[in-house]
């Protein structure tokens, strides 16, 4: 009966969803190419780069020597093994869904139990700093000190989602005990990971192409997907419905009420949301609690990213969405503690000891940003193309 009230309801869905884009066509055309838009020239030239040198790292054995070397820190904190650091410094360096990518080929690898997997999961899908800074703080604020408070309160609150999961089932021992700090053994678990590994050099080069460019194809289906799903719940006069709700809730907080549109809007897509938050007419500080949330919730196009990468897996999807929950309060509490001693003092002068360490991280990033916008479409289409040579030359070997 469960089941098939659940293909009942799947059913509806898809049947609403096609009755909408045809009733909605212009609509849906401007918020499809708003999604593409979006991962042609930011997401894919972004993540691209990280994704295939992270399949070299682990082909050639270098996580089996990182987490040799980080396990005196990852377990002590985090209660998963020293590879653990590999995908939390590449989660945070390319942001979601990153750090499920790699999570989950890392399990594949049996690098990681089950559990492992589903605590490093939880605190390793962050957003990256050129987004934070870039698109959001620059892009949609044109307030680079802002990018500031919110990259800071992003990864601090990550931190503690981190140690908070630590003690998800806790009870289960752990495969292996903590290790010493030991360069020569990293080497040794290096040499016999890359010897397991029988493929040839450009056997593993090529795999690593086209594993990388197949799952951001993924990813930028769910962008455009969610995109024109945010769009046709404003259309049908649902996400207005919905936010009446969440204005109540606002008001708790003493939130303006006209800011749960956007806060809706960014929890299905956190590009959308972010921008119509700094549209808004209200306080900074309330837009950077906003956007702090939005930013740890990931919103419902990256959690579905997540969940598509995870269905690979045995890693469940239920400890990342609560730790996603924890996030976003964590954030919420951080932002407003921070926001005195970090954004306050960053206006009143420039010559401060952070100001004078940020100012030429932000300026590079910014400037990243603005190239991937200009030349991200070109990159996009060069990597595609290169796609499809690597898929035409393996079926003629087959």
């Amino acid at each position: 009966m469960k089941q098939k009230l659940y293909s009942i309801i799947y059913a509806s869905v898809s049947v609403f969803m096609a009755t909408m884009i045809i009733t909605f066509p212009q609509e849906v055309l401007k918020a499809s190419q708003r999604g593409l838009d979006v991962w042609a020239n930011v997401v894919f030239p972004s993540l691209l780069p990280f994704f295939i040198v992270a399949e070299l790292l682990i082909a050639f054995g270098v996580v089996h020597f990182i987490g040799v070397l980080f396990e005196p820190v990852m377990r002590p904190l985090f209660n998963v093994p020293g590879v653990g650091g590999f995908v939390w410094t590449m989660g945070m360096a390319s942001g979601y869904p990153s750090g499920a990518k790699f999570t989950a080929r890392l399990r594949q690898e049996n690098q990681l139990s089950k559990t492992e997997a589903e605590r490093l999961v939880s605190f390793t899908n962050a957003s990256n700093p050129l987004f934070i800074i870039g698109a959001v703080s620059i892009g949609f604020f044109h307030d680079h000190k802002l990018g500031i408070l919110l990259a800071i309160t992003h990864y601090t609150s990550n931190f503690f989602v981190g140690i908070c999961m630590r003690f998800y089932k806790y009870h289960e021992r752990n495969r292996h005990s903590t290790q010493h700090f030991s360069i020569a053994k990293a080497m040794t678990q290096l040499h016999h990971a890359r010897m397991r590994d029988k493929r040839a050099l450009g056997k593993v080069l090529g795999d690593s192409v086209t594993q990388s460019i197949q799952t951001l194809l993924v990813i930028g289906g769910f962008i455009i997907l969610f995109s024109v799903i945010t769009e046709i719940l404003r259309e049908v006069q649902i996400a207005q419905f919905i936010s009446g709700g969440i204005s109540i809730i606002l008001s708790w907080f003493q939130i303006p009420g006209e800011l749960a549109l956007p806060l809706l809007s960014g929890m299905f897509e956190i590009t959308i949301g972010a921008n119509e938050v700094a549209s808004a007419d209200s306080s900074t500080l309330i837009k950077a609690i906003l956007v702090s949330v939005i930013l740890a919730f990931n919103g419902f196009s990256v959690q579905a990213q997540v969940a598509s990468i995870l269905a690979e897996t045995d890693i469940r999807f239920t400890p990342y969405f609560f730790a996603r929950l924890l996030h976003g309060i964590f954030a919420g509490i951080i932002v407003t503690i921070l926001y005195v001693p970090v954004y306050k003092s960053l206006q009143t002068t420039n010559e401060t000891v952070i100001a004078a360490i940020a100012q030429p991280s932000v300026d590079n990033i910014q400037q990243l940003y603005l190239m991937f916008e200009q030349m991200g479409f070109i990159f996009t289409l060069s990597a595609l193309f290169i796609y499809l040579i690597i898929l035409m030359k393996q079926k003629e070997r087959l």
